[in-house]
């Protein structure tokens, strides 16, 4: 286990990317700083100069490793810490099975996680003259999508977690999803499996820890976020 010393998370509270990443963090045992990054205060702090020059992309989260190298996108992420820290593990020892893990995880991250990134709903409202509940409805409609297909995968690999009983890169990404969901009202009648998978991983001490409302830049929410 490391020492966690040096470890520094560049994070927004709501960011279901940094989300993820903390609790790989947490998972693996490994003490780290938090760095808070507000993406919608003053415009956004992801789109500083200052920040600029940690992440070119403007995009959290970015993780600074005790050595000072910086590492950004979630899943990649994930997969370094995997590597250093290989116990417990978040993909299988089995290529097919690590395969199938890699595939449910990048199906949340790449295919439904960037249709509804804020990036995405500020477009839709300030270019294109969206509304509130066609924003929520755009919203909802990819998370239902993808839902759908990943509760049928869920059906032939789930045990507690997705894959078996032990967590791994997918609830990862999944409870993060879910936490997203549940935010803009999907309605998770429809996803028994997933919902059933959320609820067990968040008695998990390494997934509470990451929940949004346990961060330290975490705000009320009736409050400007």
């Amino acid at each position: 286990m490391s020492s966690g010393n040096g470890w520094v998370l560049y994070s927004y509270w709501r960011s279901s990317a940094a989300y993820r990443v903390r609790i790989g963090l947490h998972l693996k045992g490994i003490s780290f700083k938090t760095v808070p990054v507000h993406l919608v205060r003053n415009g956004g702090e992801q789109r500083t100069a200052e920040y600029r020059r940690l992440n070119p992309q403007g995009l959290v989260p970015a993780l600074v490793t005790p050595e000072g190298e910086v590492l950004t996108q979630s899943l990649a992420i994930l997969e370094y810490l995997d590597a250093v820290e290989p116990e417990p593990g978040l993909l299988p020892a089995d290529p097919v099975q690590a395969a199938k893990v890699r595939a449910l995880a990048l199906s949340i991250a790449c295919d439904i996680h960037p249709l509804d990134n804020l990036r995405v709903l500020q477009y839709l409202k300030g270019h294109l003259g969206c509304g509130p509940d066609d924003v929520n409805t755009w919203y909802r409609h990819w998370i239902c999508e993808g839902f759908a297909a990943i509760e049928e995968q869920l059906s032939k690999t789930a045990g507690t977690c997705c894959f078996g009983d032990h967590p791994t890169m997918a609830d990862a990404c999944l409870v993060p999803q879910v936490y997203n969901a549940h935010r803009f009202g999907v309605d998770m009648g429809a996803y028994p499996t997933i919902s059933r998978i959320n609820e067990h991983c968040l008695q998990h001490p390494a997934f509470r820890a990451a929940t949004p409302e346990a961060q330290p830049d975490a705000v009320p929410e009736h409050s400007t976020n």
